[in-house]
């Protein structure tokens, strides 16, 4: 028999799940804040891994992503132990906002403190109470506002576990990201747990491709670690792009931006991507591709200022298929049993 999961000063034993509420601050009209987590203990032994969502509280598709897991059938028996943390970022969630009150970042206050900041003190609580504990997490997350992600896993570029795992994940295209000071990914670094980052879709927003990517994802590394054993869970069918270089286009100009290109098409330099036109009419200017590559985020926002970032376009490698590759998941997703409408709903 396994030991039970200590977390937050709670005990849970083998077998069971529970949600743990760690203490985190009362605010200003005396309502108490937790940072709320789903223990999933299993009975046998195996890694400890968490997901995470909302650590920017407006980034939503996260949320469902661990909603729809964790009614998912295939946890009903778990090998190890799973932390679901569905909203990291609880201050920021509920005013809508990608920041806490303080007016900072919560992904660029790791590792936090005790004493600093209430962003700095989320961070700590997080990574100390949480992070520290497992061997390996997954962070879900998504454009900002006014902005669309394709489906994406960025890895530190020295993570060969990372690696490996996003490749398990099957995402449509895989992205080395260099770590940032202050992100939830460098401090973990430190520690030595490796994180997965998931992008995908847009702040405030749900897009049922998004979160099927990533629940589907999620689920893939949890059998590939041993942890799950639903024999409907296909690993093998994607071979994603590994994407190493990527560029922004810029606005030329201000005005009233109109796009003809979407995240997921693949374009060439001098492609067509748009028009930026003046408000009277007067004047057009098309917007040409300055490189060739994979739409990965796009702007949703029709007014745009000089300079402002309107495509992220990856330099995919010369033997990549992007045909291929999201032809497999729309295939794959076609006949997903673990995904009905009595399920997600």
């Amino acid at each position: 028999m396994r030991k039970p999961f200590q977390i937050g000063g709670e005990e849970i034993s083998p077998g069971t799940r529970r949600i743990v509420d760690i203490p985190l601050s009362v605010l200003s009209n005396h309502t108490p804040m937790s940072l709320p987590v789903q223990v999933i203990h299993g009975r046998k032994d195996g890694p400890t891994v968490f997901v995470s969502a909302a650590v920017h509280g407006d980034e939503i598709i996260g949320v469902e992503v661990i909603r729809r897991l964790a009614r998912s059938s295939a946890l009903k028996r778990v090998s190890g132990t799973l932390l679901l943390v569905p909203i990291v970022n609880a201050f920021g969630f509920i005013s809508h906002s990608r920041y806490l009150p303080d007016r900072r970042d919560l992904n660029r206050s790791f590792p936090g403190s005790q004493t600093g900041s209430l962003a700095s003190q989320l961070a700590y609580r997080f990574l100390n109470d949480v992070v520290s504990l497992c061997d390996l997490g997954i962070d879900l997350h998504s454009a900002a506002v006014h902005r669309v992600n394709l489906p994406q896993i960025r890895i530190n570029a020295d993570d060969t576990k990372a690696l490996e795992l996003a490749r398990v994940f099957e995402p449509p295209v895989i992205i080395k990201s260099a770590l940032r000071e202050g992100s939830l990914r460098a401090a973990a670094a430190k520690i030595g747990v490796p994180i997965l980052l998931y992008e995908a879709g847009e702040a405030l927003r749900l897009d049922e491709f998004s979160a099927r990517v990533g629940v589907k994802g999620i689920l893939k590394v949890l059998k590939q670690l041993g942890m799950i054993s639903a024999r409907s869970i296909k690993i093998g069918n994607v071979a994603p792009p590994l994407v190493e270089k990527s560029a922004w286009l810029r606005a030329t100009e201000g005005g009233i931006f109109r796009t003809s290109r979407n995240v997921g098409d693949v374009v060439r330099k001098g492609d067509t991507m748009g028009y930026i036109a003046d408000p009277f009419g007067e004047k057009e200017t098309e917007l040409k591709s300055e490189v060739s590559g994979l739409i990965v985020g796009r702007t949703n926002h029709p007014s745009v200022n000089q300079g402002d970032a309107l495509y992220h376009v990856a330099q995919l490698p010369r033997s990549a298929s992007m045909e291929g590759t999201m032809g497999a998941i729309e295939e794959e997703f076609a006949n997903d049993p673990l995904l009905d409408e009595d399920e997600i709903l």
